[in-house]
């Protein structure tokens, strides 16, 4: 290459010399303020509770604080979006569910938002059972047998509410409905909380929900348990049975969490957050 031409080419290629350092130095030094972890539900659901528990422990780690930010819509989808369109700097974390990730892109193909293509994890909290429900005041029935029964006799009598249009809560009644040949009313909320104040209010006669938010409602008399969506039982509510034991052959819906950030942060920046959550 003559002599001009490998000048030219050094200056060119200088300003990306020059800041290679400086981005090295920024993720060697990661995190230098504090993170946010974005929950795409309301305050008090069991998302949120699970955001809560990771976020201490993992800014712990960090040596920065992470700042749980509620952003509820559109069943999860508003945060998700919002957490994909973030710098892809390692700072915005996302609190991902089975709903988000997985049928949110059914029910929302305008939004935008590929979770395959725009996040990576981070880590898998937890993989669990909603719990059915109902309300020993309003709807006085001891099984699903007996909620089928009433169901089959009355059909869209029986009001069933959710944690919103989309969630797990929706879709464990739906599979439901559709497994059994029943019809329900169903009354979406935007939470858990909303739905179970609701429910223990007698707003509602039937209601799934995470076992987390749901055992202790249960334990005090306030709703009853008939069933458990995964096909085992579960060691906080070991005499209630599973939805395929009470009658309805083949049910098995578990919900999962997990810590995502988005796919295009560096990956020594990702390793620190997933060692962090590992911790």
């Amino acid at each position: 290459m003559p002599p001009r031409f490998r000048r030219r080419a050094a200056l060119a290629a200088l300003p990306g010399l020059l800041a290679a350092p400086a981005v090295a130095r920024a993720q060697g030094a990661f995190p230098t303020r504090p993170l946010r972890l974005i929950v795409p539900y309301p305050p008090g659901g069991v998302t949120d509770i699970m955001g809560r528990l990771i976020a201490e422990p993992m800014g712990k780690h960090l040596g920065q604080p992470i700042v749980v930010e509620n952003r509820p819509g559109a069943g999860g989808n508003i945060g998700a979006v919002a957490a994909a369109q973030a710098e892809p700097d390692g700072y915005t974390l996302f609190l991902g569910t089975m709903a988000t990730h997985g049928v949110n892109p059914v029910i929302y193909p305008d939004a935008r938002l590929d979770p395959v293509r725009d996040f990576v994890g981070v880590g898998m909290m937890c993989d669990m059972p909603n719990v059915l429900s109902c309300n020993p005041r309003r709807l006085d029935v001891t099984s699903v047998a007996q909620v089928i029964e009433r169901a089959k006799r009355r059909p869209g009598e029986l009001i069933f509410g959710s944690v919103g249009n989309g969630s797990s809560s929706h879709l464990s009644q739906a599979l439901f409905a559709r497994m059994a040949g029943l019809e329900f009313t169903h009354v979406p909320y935007r939470g858990s909380s909303p739905a179970l104040t609701a429910m223990i209010a007698g707003d509602l006669d039937l209601l799934f929900d995470a076992s987390a938010t749901s055992t202790a409602h249960i334990r005090a008399g306030a709703i009853r348990a008939l069933a458990v969506t995964t096909n085992r039982r579960i060691s906080s509510l070991p005499d209630v049975p599973t939805m395929d034991e009470a009658g309805v052959p083949g049910y098995h819906l578990s919900v999962w969490n997990g810590v995502f950030t988005q796919s295009r942060v560096p990956a020594p920046v990702l390793e620190k957050l997933q060692a962090a959550f590992n911790a």
